[in-house]
């Protein structure tokens, strides 16, 4: 059990100096970082794409068209929806959702501000 304690205590600290490393950077490159987390895997490339070919709000037609199970989907689907990318309502039994347009223009002009500045 104190093994246990101390690898709380240790991932503990651990997290606290990373929440406090990440608060020394701009909010520019935490907002970069956080919307790159959540468009690390391919899947959720393909369900941002399969939405934005849409341009209207889908329900069960992701699971469809993804190699994936639904269990999957709605786990990466819950992603994009923590980053604001992807927005979600319940409708009965049915869960439909849609490119958040507001926070995909936001996402644009950080990348073209973070390219502009690279380039």
């Amino acid at each position: 059990m104190d093994l246990l304690l101390d690898y709380y205590r240790i991932s503990t600290i651990i997290d606290d100096v990373a929440l406090n490393k990440k608060n020394e950077f701009s909010d520019h490159d935490v907002a970069i970082a956080e919307f790159a987390r959540a468009l690390s895997h391919p899947a959720r490339i393909s369900i941002l794409r399969t939405l934005g070919r849409k341009n209207t709000c889908i329900c069960g037609e992701i699971v469809e068209v993804m190699p994936l199970a639904q269990s999957t989907v709605s786990q990466h689907l819950k992603e994009l929806k923590s980053a604001g990318l992807v927005l979600g309502e319940v409708e009965g039994t049915k869960s439909c959702y849609c490119i958040d347009k507001k926070t995909l223009e936001k996402l644009s002009l950080l990348m073209k501000r973070l390219l502009d500045e690279i380039g």
